[in-house]
């Protein structure tokens, strides 16, 4: 009887980590699939050089596509890449679209939390094969 109560003693720090472990991952997917509902499907924005719109594909990858700023978006676009991804950026909602076009970073940053209020919504960042920022400008929403 004895070694009953010990062996159960002994199991349950073991079981309750279990279900703590269950516990954080259900936690974890309900933020993730909650985050998910706040990105748009299509996102189109337009800096001083450029208008990009980045799509939802059906097979969950965002797709990228890029015109200079003067032309219509009804136009060939200039730039195509797929296979993009979003991905969070901190607990307050920012996120950004990343996409790679042979080892140069495209990236639409999503910027909710900011220290001003005259801050743009978007920010178009453009990152070579070293890391060094090619360019970097403040977008505004055409279509959200």
């Amino acid at each position: 009887m004895i070694k009953k109560i010990i062996l159960c003693l002994t199991l349950l720090p073991t079981l309750s980590f279990a279900n703590k472990i269950h516990v954080a991952t259900e936690i974890k997917t309900e933020k993730k699939e909650k985050y998910q509902e706040k990105i748009p499907k299509t996102v189109i924005i337009k800096t001083k050089k450029f208008k990009v719109r980045i799509d939802k594909q059906p097979n969950g990858n965002y797709l990228y596509q890029s015109w200079g700023a003067n032309t219509k978006i009804t136009a060939k676009p200039s730039m195509i890449i797929s296979d993009g991804e979003v991905i969070p950026d901190g607990s307050g909602g920012n996120y950004y679209f990343e996409f790679n076009n042979n080892g140069t970073l495209y990236q639409v940053w999503r910027n909710y939390l900011t220290n001003s209020s005259k801050k743009t919504p978007y920010t178009l960042v453009v990152i070579d094969g070293n890391g060094e920022t090619l360019v970097r400008q403040d977008a505004q929403i055409v279509k959200n």
